[in-house]
């Protein structure tokens, strides 16, 4: 990848059943994760983390980073991270183990679907819609100077990441859809966008993976970004962003039905 680029992420693993506790971070918790800054509340660091963990980025006994590495991450001090770990604690999304494997590990009840289906019914039509049309916007304008930019062989290792996809359970595809879809839009040699990227992913990934909680509805997202990894090979912007905004809106489409069936 040219060096305009930003920093390829880290392969999913092919594991079907991976170990929470040993399981690599993929690429939508450095989003979660950016520093907080001067505005480095306690409340902001919960913010956060609730995101990570209601929108399954975190999973129910997978192990938080180290408060020290939140710490730093984050930007704010020890105590702030501290403070927002007890707070989670005292709403039941994150739990403390002592000891050699100890630490903070998000709570087993934590189901990321069930959150999602509460968004959803929270969310009026109109802004499902809205959100739809902004990842289409982004996202279509994203793939599009991908398809005008990329080097056939940085296209090919994208694609490289979609061979074994079968292999992996539901949870791990739908990570590894997301990574894809960041490297796509990383295509486009522009960090900017990228970064953005990764902020409308994090939003939407809840919805896609309660949509995809359907198998075929799973496969036809997978069939969606080989389609578009596709069009950007063949340097086929309009291609690329067409299958990108049909993605999206039958995503809104499926959201809007389950919110209707309650």
């Amino acid at each position: 990848m040219a060096s305009s680029t930003t920093t390829h992420p880290t392969h999913a693993s092919a594991a079907s059943s991976p170990d929470p506790e040993h399981q690599q971070p993929h690429r939508l918790q450095g989003a979660l994760f950016q520093p907080i800054g001067d505005e480095g509340r306690a409340e902001l660091v919960e913010r956060r983390l609730v995101d990570a963990i209601t929108r399954g980025h975190l999973r129910a006994g997978e192990r938080l980073p180290s408060e020290a590495d939140l710490s730093k991450s984050l930007g704010v001090a020890p105590v702030t991270v501290r403070e927002a770990l007890l707070a989670l604690r005292g709403r039941g999304l994150v739990v403390t183990r002592r000891g050699r494997n100890g630490g903070s590990f998000v709570a087993a009840h934590a189901d990321p679907l069930t959150f999602a289906r509460e968004a959803v019914r929270r969310t009026s039509r109109l802004a499902l819609r809205d959100l739809g049309a902004h990842y289409a916007a982004i996202t279509g304008a994203c793939v599009r100077l991908a398809a005008r930019r990329a080097d056939p062989s940085e296209t090919q290792r994208v694609r490289r990441r979609m061979e074994h996809i079968e292999e992996l359970d539901a949870e791990a595809q739908r990570r590894l859809l997301d990574d894809v879809q960041i490297e796509i839009v990383a295509l486009s040699q522009s960090a900017r966008l990228t970064r953005e990227q990764m902020k409308l992913q994090a939003e939407l990934s809840p919805f896609l993976r309660l949509v995809a909680h359907e198998t075929e509805n799973l496969r036809r997202q997978g069939a969606h970004l080989a389609a578009v990894i596709d069009a950007v090979e063949a340097a086929d912007p309009d291609a690329a962003g067409a299958r990108t905004e049909l993605m999206a809106a039958e995503t809104i489409d499926a959201l809007i039905r389950i919110q209707a069936t309650g």
